[in-house]
C-alpha cells in the first residue's frame, strides 16, 4: 500500500554540521579547507566528485533549499507493516547551480535532511543564457538552447524564452527551474507527469544536460 502526500515548503538551507567543526575525510575536502579550491566552478573544470555535503556549503553560502515531495510508503512484511518516508529535496543557489536528492527514514524529519544531503552532493552547474530568438538581451535568465530530459515515464523539454515572460511550466517544475537561476522558459511535458519524484527528476535532468553540447564560446577554453 502506498499512500502519497504532496508537500511544498521554502526555508533557508542549513548546512549539516558546523564547517568550524568540519574535519574532511576526502582529498577535495582537505584541499578546500587549505584554501586550494576557493570556488566550485574550479571542482566542475577538474571534473572533481564531491563526496562530502559540506564542501558545497562551504563554496555555496546562500545554498537554498526545497521540499518537493514526501511519500508514504508501506510494506508488508512478517512482523507487519512497515512505513517509512521518503522526501525529494532540491537544494539551489538561483544562480547557476542545482541539485536534487532522496532519502528514505522511518521519520519525516530524518527523511528531508538524508535527500538534502544526497542533493547536495549531486549538485551540477546549469548553462543559462538567452537563446530565444524574440529577445537577444545576451543576460543569463534563460537556457541557451532546447534541452529534453526524461526519467522512467516521463519526459519533459524546457524552450528558452524572451526576457519577462516567466516560468511557463507546473508548480514543480517552477520550484526547480528557480532553484537554479532560469526565471523565463516554455516547458513541454510527456508521460505520467502526476508521478511527482519522476517528473523533478525530468526537469533535473534536463538542466544537467545542458553542458552536454559545445558551443563555440568553449572552443577559447
Amino acid at each position: 500500500m502506498r499512500r502519497s502526500r504532496r508537500r511544498y515548503s521554502r526555508r533557508r538551507s542549513r548546512p549539516s554540521e558546523n564547517l568550524e567543526e568540519w574535519v574532511p575525510r576526502t582529498r577535495l575536502g582537505k584541499m578546500i579547507q587549505e584554501g586550494r579550491i576557493a570556488s566550485i566552478q574550479e571542482i566542475f573544470m577538474e571534473g572533481l566528485r564531491i563526496r562530502e555535503p559540506q564542501i558545497v556549503d562551504a563554496l555555496l553560502p546562500d545554498l537554498q533549499e526545497e521540499v518537493i515531495n514526501i511519500n508514504l510508503v508501506q510494506k508488508q512484511t512478517d512482523a507487519g507493516e512497515k512505513s517509512r518516508f521518503k522526501a525529494i529535496v532540491a537544494v539551489g543557489n538561483r544562480d547557476g547551480y542545482i541539485g536534487l536528492g532522496s532519502g528514505k527514514t522511518s521519520q519525516v524529519r530524518a527523511a528531508i535532511e538524508k535527500a538534502a544531503v544526497d542533493a547536495r552532493l549531486n549538485i551540477v552547474p546549469v548553462r543559462r543564457g538567452c537563446g530565444s530568438w524574440e529577445c537577444g538581451c545576451g543576460r543569463p535568465h534563460s537556457v541557451q538552447f532546447l534541452v529534453e530530459g526524461k526519467c522512467s515515464g516521463v519526459r519533459i523539454a524546457i524552450l528558452p524564452g524572451p526576457r519577462g515572460l516567466g516560468l511557463v511550466a507546473s508548480e514543480v517544475a517552477k520550484v526547480i527551474l528557480g532553484l537554479a537561476g532560469i526565471k523565463d522558459c516554455w516547458t513541454r511535458s510527456y508521460g505520467s507527469t502526476r508521478t511527482v519524484p519522476s517528473f523533478a527528476y525530468a526537469v533535473f535532468d534536463a538542466l544537467k544536460k545542458s553542458y552536454s553540447l559545445i558551443t563555440p564560446a568553449d572552443w577559447v577554453r
